[in-house]
């Protein structure tokens, strides 16, 4: 009996020493993806759904990481203290050397959205953004496309200068807060991503009724999942495959409806072409 417990002491050592512990401590670590304003913050239901679904696929625990400003996630992605992240397509053109383009979403069956220019629906008059000289103007963020590139190119566009074309701008923080200030007569005017406000139709239907559409932007490449640069290959290969695969179970494709998106596509740089010769033109950082 003792040369048993001798033997099966020392297979013990030798098996902890063929299979490590770190495997199992990797396993431990939570993958921990970003969030930024690009995704409406309201949907908490759908998001603790698809982070179970993440963690189910990935046998690993999920953290999502949701933060109200756009360069604080990216700081985060920088210090790698993020995995993956959700950002705006203005972010990932600015600091794309410090990301990998992972999935880019499908909406409507296009990996596209647009800035909508939006006004208190009481507003019948504007037809433009060039009829809000003078007024207030509602911002999401300085690194938001939809929110603040994009309107501002237009100003720049007509020959009008985006610091004093207004009489007062001030940044929500968010797409829903924008269309909340509009709503509410806080400001007379403000920009939002297409994909939110869809998305806000369908969930908070009372928002989108108490603003109107004036004008839509040309499309943009729809706000990217990215990885951070130093992300292993496997890594960023399972969470694409986990992504992409989104539509081939049923669960999958039910978080899909409820996050309003059709699914994930490979990443495609030129898809982002447009807002590389936005922020060109705008000279914006």
């Amino acid at each position: 009996m003792k040369l048993q417990r001798i033997f099966w002491a020392l297979w013990v050592v030798a098996a902890s020493l063929a299979f490590p512990v770190v495997a199992a401590d990797e396993r431990a670590t939570p993958v921990r993806i970003g969030l930024t304003p690009t995704f409406p913050h309201d949907q908490y239901r759908p998001l603790e759904k698809w982070r179970l679904y993440m963690e189910r696929k990935l046998h690993r625990p999920v953290e999502f990481v949701r933060r109200d400003r756009y360069i604080e996630t990216m700081d985060l992605l920088r210090l790698k203290k993020l995995d993956f992240a959700w950002i705006c397509d203005y972010p990932y053109v600015q600091f794309r050397k410090q990301v990998k383009l992972l999935a880019v979403p499908v909406h409507d069956g296009r990996p596209y959205y647009q800035s909508y220019l939006i006004v208190p629906a009481g507003d019948k008059t504007t037809k433009s953004i060039l009829d809000l000289k003078d007024k207030v103007f509602a911002y999401t963020d300085p690194y938001s496309n939809t929110g603040y590139l994009a309107p501002r190119f237009e100003l720049q566009h007509a020959g009008e200068d985006p610091v004093r074309y207004f009489h007062k701008t001030f940044f929500a923080w968010s797409h829903r807060r924008v269309l909340e200030s509009v709503a509410t007569g806080l400001a007379d005017g403000g920009a939002i991503s297409s994909h939110v406000w869809d998305t806000l139709s369908i969930g908070k239907p009372e928002l989108t009724r108490a603003v109107r559409v004036v004008t839509k932007s040309a499309d943009y490449g729809f706000a990217p999942f990215v990885a951070q640069v130093s992300v292993s290959d496997d890594k960023f290969r399972t969470m694409q495959k986990l992504l992409l695969e989104m539509t081939a179970d049923e669960e999958g494709r039910a978080l899909l409806q409820e996050l309003n998106l059709d699914g994930f596509i490979v990443g495609d740089a030129r898809l982002y072409e447009r807002t590389e010769r936005v922020i060109r033109a705008v000279g914006e950082k």
